[in-house]
């Protein structure tokens, strides 16, 4: 894990501001739809987007509620591309395609590939297991459908950011002990990992911008209600990915942390324990970042630089 300092470097001045002049965070009494409202409030200008194919779609696997999903294909020549399945954050009770356009096309862009950014069900509404088994049933089609959409069904990757890190993390184990589909790559943006509130920086980034220690309690007890966190080592993998008893086989993963986040030491131990049971795992800290920096790269140089870095590792991978 990351050992605390005492002259760790400040957040970016751009991003401070930024964050500063639009808080995210929100408290219990505030309710979801507040939250959701919240994020929504970050919107990137259109004329920064870039131009890509892109198609709505909704589908079916099994006996799930259908599921909207959003296609997009890169700029680059017609042929068997990767497909990236991309899984949004938002503490499993906030997003949707529209918050994560800019981070779906950015992954589009940066990897060259088709990415399926999948609309997962929601917390308090739908709590844990609802929307893990949408992003698997999309998984699934996406395997299935590959050709079709102009893939190639043996370069598939898993990406998202923080409960979609989560999520995609958790989807990597399931798509290893299922019978697949075997991946290529999973990319975690400042994933929850441990539900381990105890450690180092959890008490350092208590009252950071974006998410704090609020906000966590809320978006917990509303993905799994009713259930104390007194022991996260007796979580079960699908909620705690780094409880699961085996670590090796999974497709290699680069994990991107920021400083000044809460979620700092997940993306660290689980790259630890990755590393240790055999599965490559690449991180990148990034010390004057928070958590979310994804979603201001087209607003914040240092934020562009970091989700380069990962980007290309990824883009490498799946190419």
């Amino acid at each position: 894990m990351t050992e605390p300092t005492t002259a760790r470097p400040h957040i970016d001045p751009t991003l401070k501001a930024l964050v500063d002049a639009f808080p995210m965070t929100f408290k219990a009494s505030d309710g979801v739809d507040v939250a959701r409202a919240r994020l929504r409030q970050l919107k990137a200008p259109p004329e920064m987007l870039p131009d890509l194919r892109i198609e709505n779609r909704t589908i079916s696997h099994g006996d799930l509620t259908e599921i909207p999903v959003r296609i997009y294909w890169p700029q680059s020549e017609p042929g068997s591309l990767p497909i990236v399945v991309f899984y949004h954050g938002g503490g499993f009770a906030l997003g949707d395609l529209d918050t994560h356009d800019p981070v779906a096309r950015a992954h589009a862009v940066g990897a060259d590939a088709i990415v399926v950014s999948v609309d997962y069900r929601l917390a308090p509404e739908h709590p844990f297991p609802a929307g893990l088994n949408d992003c698997w049933a999309a998984l699934q089609w996406v395997a299935e459908h590959a050709a079709e959409l102009g893939g190639n069904p043996d370069r598939i990757a898993v990406a998202g950011d923080s409960a979609g890190g989560n999520l995609a993390a958790v989807i990597a184990q399931r798509a290893r002990d299922e019978g697949g589909p075997a991946l290529a790559f999973q990319l975690l943006w400042y994933p929850s990992i441990t539900a381990d509130l105890s450690m180092p920086s959890f008490t350092e980034n208590a009252d950071a911008p974006i998410l704090n220690r609020e906000v966590i309690d809320v978006f917990m007890s509303w993905y799994v209600p009713g259930v104390d966190i007194d022991d996260p080592k007796a979580l079960p993998a699908a909620l705690a990915p780094c409880n699961a008893a085996d670590l090796s086989g999974l497709a290699p993963a680069f994990i991107g942390s920021a400083e000044h986040d809460p979620l700092r030491d997940d993306a660290a131990l689980y790259a630890e324990l990755l590393n240790a049971a055999g599965t490559p795992a690449q991180l990148s800290n990034e010390g004057t970042l928070v958590h979310g920096y994804v979603s201001f790269a087209l607003l914040i140089p240092a934020a562009a630089e970091a989700t380069n870095r990962g980007l290309a590792v990824l883009k490498a991978a799946l190419h």
